[in-house]
């Protein structure tokens, strides 16, 4: 109502003083990939998206440290000092040094902590108007690519959406791969319809010239219990490569069964990632689990009152031959 976009997303600001949001669902990499050395930390979860730029109003940062190693996430395991609360992890009995990869009571561990922990977080937590925004998904089907860019359309489309898949460890009672919609990538924090927050994203992507992108960080070359999941190196090296302009000269192609831009290089990441069906054994099997995976988008569209350039700017389900 005062022209505000809430959101459930994590933000820092590069070198260059340009801000950068991740929206993500939980085990997606969105606290992961926004705690990088190189950027400053604005907020790990909540903020908003004013006519002067954006702001956090949470303070603090709740990252799943299953596995959190100081090579991978320095930033996060530096944070874990006096004054965080750890969650579900285990400690040695002996020296109560936390044991990160041991995974005995869940896969889900957290860490809780105040957000100034983070060594060059931006105190008070303001940015300006962001020149990239990354949607993350971790697709258990091993079908979309690791990273695209989006439309206007596709990006309303994808956030009115806002897919991930739900794998066992992430959540009680799952225990193998369900995919999952959370509309705005935090359904239960919205209270208005979908569309209102769709049209303030699509509007604001258009008044400053942001660029948004779609980020996969789950698997490839077959579903979960198949293929394996991407490599964080490799999913940070695209994340730098498009925040930091690098991906604005390269070229592109169109990925058949969602529409989308896939670049045909990104630095520091070999070029037979990119494209998810060259890494697949069987061919005709990942384009049935790419029917599959568009048929779930089209029916979760279903439910929403859209205009007619959003819901065209979603997969088509294509039988494969």
């Amino acid at each position: 109502q005062n022209n505000v976009f809430p959101m459930h997303c994590s933000a820092n600001i590069g070198e260059d003083g340009v801000t950068a949001l991740f929206f993500g669902l939980s085990g997606t990499g969105k606290t992961t990939l926004s705690a990088d050395p190189t950027r400053r930390l604005i907020g790990d979860d909540e903020h908003g998206w004013s006519a002067t730029g954006v702001f956090n109003f949470e303070g603090g940062c709740y990252a799943k440290c299953i596995k959190l190693s100081e090579q991978n996430e320095p930033q996060i395991w530096n944070a874990l000092d006096f004054g965080s609360v750890l969650e579900n992890v285990v400690l040695d009995p002996v020296t109560g040094v936390p044991d990160y990869d041991n995974d005995s009571k869940t896969e889900n561990t957290r860490a809780a902590y105040p957000v100034e922990h983070i060594d060059n977080a931006v105190i008070p937590g303001f940015g300006g108007h962001p020149k990239n925004v990354v949607f993350l998904t971790a697709d258990a089907f091993g079908v979309l690519p690791p990273v695209s860019k989006l439309t206007p359309e596709q990006a309303m489309f994808h956030f009115m959406s806002g897919y991930t898949a739900k794998v066992a460890g992430t959540e009680a009672g799952v225990t193998e791969p369900q995919a999952t919609f959370s509309t705005c990538f935090g359904a239960p924090f919205m209270p208005l319809p979908p569309k209102v927050y769709a049209e303030m994203l699509g509007r604001r992507l258009r008044e400053h010239g942001a660029q948004c992108w779609l980020v996969n960080t789950g698997w490839q070359g077959g579903p979960y219990g198949v293929g394996k999941r991407i490599s964080l190196p490799y999913t940070r090296a695209m994340v730098n490569a498009l925040v930091e302009g690098n991906l604005d000269n390269v070229e592109f192609e169109i990925e058949p069964s969602f529409g989308l831009s896939i670049p045909k290089s990104v630095p520091g990441v070999p070029s037979d990632l990119l494209k998810p069906r060259n890494s697949w054994k069987d061919a005709v099997a990942y384009d049935k689990m790419a029917a599959d995976l568009a048929a779930r988008f089209e029916k979760n569209f279903e439910q929403f009152d859209a205009p007619r350039e959003i819901k065209e700017a979603g997969p088509r389900a294509v039988v494969a031959k």
